[in-house]
């Protein structure tokens, strides 16, 4: 997915459907706290921080105490629905839900909307560097920042 979504409401609702087919074979529960967290980070492709989510789940009343969001953006990311854009401290929908990858975050500095890449950081340069130091590589974050297309359009 890009920065650009060509059908938001088509993609919202095959994410869910995804995530509730995910946690249905999976033995996992997505609670309405779970599921609503998942529509907020789903409704933009924007990262938001903790207490962004908590806020609108406070409003809607679905908790008001930061353990409720951190609660349910730990499940979404241990999941797999979710991620943690660690530049930002904050978390975004992932696009790829209950499938284990390796996603690099493209950043837009101006709008902040975040874009997910598939990688394969164990192959190419760092794969070629963990091996020749006997490394085996279990987890990597890659975030680049920059300016999307929208936002390239508008600089000098």
């Amino acid at each position: 997915m890009g920065f650009q979504c060509q059908s938001h409401d088509n993609c919202m609702t095959t994410m869910l459907a995804e995530a509730q087919k995910h946690c249905s074979e999976n033995g996992l529960r997505l609670t309405p706290v779970r599921r609503r967290t998942l529509e907020i980070l789903l409704a933009d492709h924007r990262a938001m921080g903790a207490y962004d989510v908590l806020s609108i789940l406070a409003q809607e009343g679905l908790g008001s105490q930061p353990p409720v969001a951190y609660r349910a953006l730990d499940f979404l990311v241990k999941a797999g629905f979710a991620h943690k854009i660690e530049a930002l401290n904050a978390y975004t929908a992932c696009v790829h839900p209950g499938h284990d990858h390796a996603p690099a975050f493209l950043i837009c500095r101006k709008c902040q909307t975040i874009a997910e890449a598939e990688t394969a950081p164990a192959k190419g340069r760092l794969g070629e560097a963990a091996l020749a130091a006997g490394f085996v590589i279990e987890r990597t974050v890659v975030e680049a920042t920059g300016l999307c297309s929208n936002c390239v359009d508008g600089v000098a």
